[in-house]
């Protein structure tokens, strides 16, 4: 277990001043012109346009994030074997850990690398789910390359159902870095699987996250799920949402938080409402980064 008084993120997370994470990566690289057509999305830049990937993470820096996540929610090997690729889970991994530190070295500011976990399918999709036992050895593989590349932290992201949530955090737990667990919900505030937040947190918390969140989740109806984390946790909450909103989770339509003064009045609420990090997911740009920094620092 890890002590605030040694560990630098930790110490960070323990601080009252709110914590500003990164925006959105895949969408942000499909918008600068880098493939995410493949079955592997954003993973693709890894190899195609690493130099985009880097620009990317450094103007998330230059905007004021605190917090970088790696550009690994496609690098699981169950991923890229749909290219015939799956050996290659622990290069890429590591090539995407080592370009998020590589920008921000030069960004010269203080900064973490947090390693992003996905689920194993689609965000949305609506397969059905792997076993536990499966769940566990791929997000232990997962959680190890990007340990041994030497991420800060570890970020369960976007994850729908409780089970695949629970042996993620194992596996990350394992590791001994610091982690955190994200879910996405659905406007009732329920986890895109139907079973609630309580029922989430009270299968996450034994593995010891440091805290727990909720992400890919369209911003104006967020704060539903956000209400439900914060009565059923005492953990900091992380809340970083999407621009669109997805009601049939198969269709993309822009809303209002699409401009960056709106979305920052979003994230304001949030904070008021016991979130300690936050930041965006699909859709947020740098100027969404921006705003809230500077929001946080006025």
């Amino acid at each position: 277990m890890y002590n605030y008084t040694v560990n630098p993120f930790l110490a960070r997370l323990a601080d009252p001043r709110p914590i500003i994470l990164d925006g959105a990566t895949g969408t942000e690289l499909e918008r600068r012109g880098a493939d995410t057509s493949t079955p592997i999305w954003s993973a693709m830049a890894l190899l195609d346009a690493p130099e985009i990937v880097e620009q990317v993470h450094r103007d998330y820096l230059d905007a004021g994030a605190e917090v970088i996540i790696t550009n690994t929610f496609r690098t699981h090997r169950c991923n890229l074997e749909k290219l015939g690729m799956g050996d290659e889970a622990a290069r890429l991994t590591t090539l995407a850990v080592t370009i998020a530190q590589k920008a921000v070295r030069a960004s010269g500011k203080r900064a973490w690398v947090a390693g992003s976990m996905a689920p194993l399918e689609d965000s949305y999709s609506t397969a059905k789910p792997s076993s536990r036992q499966e769940y566990l050895r791929a997000h232990t593989e997962m959680a190890r390359n990007l340990a041994a590349a030497g991420v800060d932290l570890l970020l369960i992201e976007t994850m729908k159902d409780i089970v695949e949530a629970e042996a993620a955090a194992q596996a990350a737990g394992e590791t001994g870095l610091p982690f955190g667990v994200s879910f996405i919900c659905k406007p009732d505030g329920n986890l895109l699987s139907g079973e609630s937040i309580a029922a989430a947190v009270k299968a996450v918390e034994p593995h010891g996250p440091a805290f727990l969140g909720i992400n890919c989740t369209p911003a104006p109806t967020l704060q539903v799920a956000l209400k439900e984390l914060r009565s059923a946790t005492r953990l900091p909450i992380a809340v970083y949402a999407n621009l669109g909103h997805t009601e049939d989770y198969q269709t993309w339509g822009e809303t209002e938080a699409a401009q960056p003064a709106v979305y920052c009045r979003f994230a304001e609420h949030w904070i008021e409402f016991g979130a300690h990090l936050v930041g965006g997911c699909c859709g947020t740009r740098p100027e969404h980064i921006e705003a809230m920094a500077h929001a946080v620092a006025a």
